[in-house]
């Protein structure tokens, strides 16, 4: 652990300051702007849209430009599309703030990397590790994110635009951190070369078992997350929940997500990645079982706070499973592959997430969050079946 791997854990909590606002605030602005009810979400749904998009032009600024150049574009975006998304909600331009969001997915995309980035900031033997104590730094969005929202919320004439207006200064501090941060340098082949230039092909990479349940995993797994979380603010609406019970939900479910990571790595490094990834899987279940029991704050508190765990242990595991899945030459493109597939799975969950919560209910949406459940558990089986075979062989 070194102080390279902190600041990049702080800024990965920056960036969860970012994504628990706008999860917080963009549908409640939606529902207040949107011509019809169910395009409540659409706000949320053109970040992660703008994500899917912006993964391959991520890949190669990334593979061009650096690690450090290409993470500090994306938070000059970030910047910039918050104030957008303050002078849309001004206007009460439903529109231009689901473009200025669409926009906010480079941000997005560029600092899904950030758990990338950390395996490549330690020794081998503690990637692991680095991974989960990076991703530990998101409890900071925790704490930040949901209270930034409450305390924000009035301080200007129009609900939630102050909001914005401070997303803009977080992007800033992010940016001042990020300065510090000492990557390693690009090699000489990859500086300046194209992303499919090194490495064996795309498609090659994605055909082994690893991938494809890292991905899968990872993908529906963030994807359930994503569903569940975009709709809690609207559900705890239309049960008349007060905001300030929506904020505490939120911040117990993120405290949930990345309090676990730091220790996430060494269960991994002791129990193996498959098991743990299970457990994840079955805390996802359990918090489909207790959304059931009721919509009282205290069951959306319990919920929300289940889908967390399960969502770190998932996801954790997924990003060590596909470590071993690329070589360093190839991590560019295979690492792009991976975040399509996360956001592209998390475009269709944001539109889902409005749809059926405005239009069916959170009992519905919570049954149906069991198939994409029982998806991720095929894939965990399979691999592990696979693996046990070549070991016998």
């Amino acid at each position: 652990m070194n102080l390279n791997l902190w600041l990049l854990a702080i800024c990965q909590g920056l960036f969860l300051t970012n994504n628990v606002t706008f999860i917080a605030i963009n549908g409640l602005v939606g529902l207040n702007l949107a011509p019809l009810g169910w395009m409540a979400t659409l706000p949320v749904m053109g970040y992660v849209v703008g994500g899917a998009l912006s993964t391959g032009l991520v890949a190669r600024t990334q593979s061009r430009f650096g690690r450090k150049t290409s993470f500090q574009l994306g938070l000059a975006v970030a910047l910039g599309s918050s104030a957008v998304c303050c002078y849309a909600a001004y206007g009460k331009n439903f529109w231009l703030l689901v473009a200025a969001t669409l926009v906010a997915g480079y941000y997005n995309a560029n600092a899904q990397l950030y758990r990338f980035a950390a395996a490549e900031l330690a020794l081998p033997a503690f990637r692991e590790k680095a991974v989960s104590l990076v991703m530990a730094g998101g409890l900071l969005g925790a704490i930040a994110g949901p209270n930034l929202a409450a305390y924000t919320r009035n301080l200007t004439a129009v609900p939630f635009a102050g909001a914005y207006l401070a997303l803009s200064g977080v992007a800033l501090l992010a940016m001042l951190l990020l300065a510090f941060v000492q990557f390693p340098a690009p090699s000489a082949k990859a500086a300046g070369s194209p992303v499919t230039d090194s490495g064996r092909p795309l498609a090659e990479i994605m055909r082994q078992p690893v991938f494809i349940v890292a991905a899968a995993a990872g993908a529906l797994g963030y994807g359930v997350m994503n569903l569940l979380m975009a709709a809690t603010p609207i559900a705890m609406q239309i049960c008349s929940l007060p905001f300030s019970d929506v904020a505490t939900v939120l911040e117990w479910h993120v405290i949930g997500m990345f309090a676990p990571g730091f220790f996430t790595g060494h269960l991994i490094k002791r129990f193996g990645t498959l098991p743990i990834m299970a457990v994840g899987l079955a805390l996802n279940v359990l918090c489909v079982l207790v959304a059931l029991s009721g919509v009282d704050f205290k069951q959306f508190v319990v919920a929300l706070f289940l889908l967390g765990l399960g969502w770190n242990f998932l996801f954790t595991g997924s990003t060590t499973l596909a470590l071993g899945a690329y070589r360093p030459e190839e991590k560019d493109k295979a690492q792009g592959a991976l975040n399509f597939c996360v956001f592209a799975v998390l475009a269709l969950s944001s539109l889902a997430s409005g749809v059926l919560v405005t239009t069916q209910g959170w009992a519905l949406l919570n049954l149906g969050s069991l198939l994409p459940l029982g998806l991720t558990g095929l894939a965990l089986a399979w691999l592990g079946w696979s693996k046990r075979r070549q070991a016998a062989l």
